[in-house]
């Protein structure tokens, strides 16, 4: 077998978020044929067939998914290799991560704009959903990944991490506490009990095709309370808290300037707990705004959890 290059992977990465190789030809300024010649050289030694053609376009396989996630990590490890040793041309700042919808993940993103306010960047920052976000990290669209686990979905999540070779790597644990408005019936309480809640709407962040327990964010089941919202946005869900004194469980770290004022943090009597923390691809060096990144992360995180 012939050895890989990166211009193969760029070919057939770029070729891949194309969906059409005469497109992608263009993009790269090679001929169709040569592009084509490419393509067919590279499952050729993968043994594999990476996409179906047809008159519209190419769509990836099953294989070709797979090759398109390694194809992505090494393209961007060569980068950040030639970024640390200066021998690469100046790159765009670029960083990516995807996350459950967390204000401290939020605020860290900021603090790494900030600190890296060149004339061109490209960073994205994805709140989704919890499948989502493990296939953003598998497929090397994220560097980074923020969930939580516990008792009820460590079992599944760990065998859906070991299964696309992501580590988690804990950042903190969290007793689970009710988000609910200051003005809300149980406001006054010190400590709120499962019970307590079934008279009032709970809201929830909707998990799309992997609509379960083991992948929602919250930390109670929908099959406990007859009231049920799903949403797919922070704004959304902090609106209907305060407008239908609903509420929401989460780690109780909270940011009044993201989630607004009116909205509280109450502790839930249960004897369980969140550990949130960070997923990542095994075995890959990162690159110096995932770094940055993780360090914000701590920051706010050691502010907010000193005042808990």
């Amino acid at each position: 077998m012939k050895y890989l290059t990166l211009q193969q992977l760029m070919y057939y990465v770029t070729t891949a978020e194309c969906g059409n190789i005469t497109e992608a030809a263009e993009k790269l300024f090679i001929s169709q044929p040569s592009l084509s010649n490419a393509i067919h050289n590279l499952e050729k030694e993968m043994g594999i067939v990476a996409f179906i053609r047809s008159n519209k376009g190419v769509v990836l396989t099953r294989d070709g998914e797979k090759l398109l996630s390694f194809s992505r990590m090494l393209l961007e490890q060569a980068d950040i290799m030639k970024e640390h040793f200066g021998t690469g041309e100046k790159r765009t700042p670029k960083f990516s991560v995807s996350c459950q919808h967390y204000s401290f993940a939020v605020n860290a993103f900021v603090d790494l704009i900030k600190e890296y306010d060149a004339d061109q960047y490209s960073f994205i920052i994805r709140e989704t959903q919890t499948g989502e976000i493990i296939d953003d990290v598998a497929g090397g669209r994220s560097e980074i990944g923020i969930i939580y686990l516990s008792e009820n979905n460590e079992e599944v999540l760990r065998k859906m991490l070991k299964k696309n070779e992501l580590v988690f790597e804990e950042l903190f644990i969290a007793n689970p506490h009710v988000f609910i408005c200051k003005e809300h019936p149980l406001a006054k309480k010190d400590i709120i009990k499962v019970e307590e809640l079934k008279a009032y709407p709970y809201l929830v962040f909707e998990q799309g095709e992997k609509n379960s327990f083991y992948y929602a964010e919250e930390f109670l089941s929908m099959l406990d309370f007859p009231k049920n919202i799903q949403v797919r946005d922070r704004a959304t869900l902090f609106n209907l808290v305060i407008g239908l004194n609903g509420f929401t469980v989460s780690s109780g770290v909270i940011d009044r300037k993201l989630n607004s004022e009116s909205i509280i943090a109450k502790p839930l009597d249960v004897n369980c707990y969140m550990r949130i923390g960070t997923i990542r691809k095994k075995n890959i060096m990162f690159s110096k705004y995932a770094f940055s990144y993780m360090e914000a992360l701590k920051k706010h995180l050691s502010i907010v959890l000193k005042y808990e």
